[in-house]
């Protein structure tokens, strides 16, 4: 069998995606840089749902945030995301959603000032980090531990500013922490690594730390 003719349709569809690709970098950047509110990326799993412990500890982020001035930026799914997005907008604060094509578990949520669609997990990375002033990461699964990994990757490698980085609640990550001075004993990871990462249980002491820093 000739493969030939398949590796050129593969290779012709790889030039139309890199169209789509600049094409969601464009429109993400245009929106984002037009928003004049300090914006705070915000992180969290979808399966948790209204009337989970983390939905409520969302929504008093996202509320507590755009009441101090800053905007927030979620995934623009439900669960936790849904909350964050759902106590700034309430709060009348800016509330950004980078939706994402999946196929379960994501639908956007209707709790969005500025709402982004996207097809490109890589694309979404980089607005996430290109405009936010802070990161929170809340309770979350794999998509919350790959995140927290990248950002702090990124300030530890000096490839972003060292905005800080918070994780609610305190509960939910010190086992994570615990396990990072388990690497930093081993001579795996520096023990200036562990000054990266900020646990906290207040939403609202998020956002007065912010406010002491902006």
């Amino acid at each position: 069998m000739d493969a030939k003719p398949l590796i050129d349709q593969l290779h012709h569809e790889d030039a139309w995606r890199l169209f789509r690709i600049l094409a969601e970098f464009v429109e993400g950047f245009e929106v984002l840089s037009q928003i004049r509110a300090p914006l705070v990326s915000v992180f969290g799993s979808a399966r948790f749902g209204e009337g989970h412990p983390a939905y409520g500890l969302g929504y008093r982020l996202g509320r507590a945030l755009a009441r101090a001035g800053f905007g927030v930026v979620t995934g623009g799914g439900p669960g936790v995301m849904e909350a964050v997005n759902r106590g700034a907008f309430e709060a009348g604060g800016v509330s950004v959603g980078l939706n994402i094509e999946l196929p379960h578990e994501q639908r956007p949520n209707p709790y969005q000032t500025h709402a982004l669609s996207l097809r490109y997990f890589f694309v979404r990375k980089v607005l996430f980090v290109r405009y936010a002033h802070a990161f929170v990461f809340l309770p979350g699964g794999l998509g919350t531990l790959d995140e927290l990994a990248e950002v702090l990757v990124l300030i530890q490698t000096q490839k972003v500013h060292p905005f800080p980085v918070f994780a609610l609640d305190r509960g939910y990550w010190e086992g994570l922490l615990s396990w990072m001075g388990f690497l930093k004993d081993r001579g795996a990871i520096d023990p200036q690594d562990l000054t990266l990462l900020t646990l906290l249980d207040s939403p609202e002491e998020v956002a007065q730390v912010l406010k002491g820093v902006s």
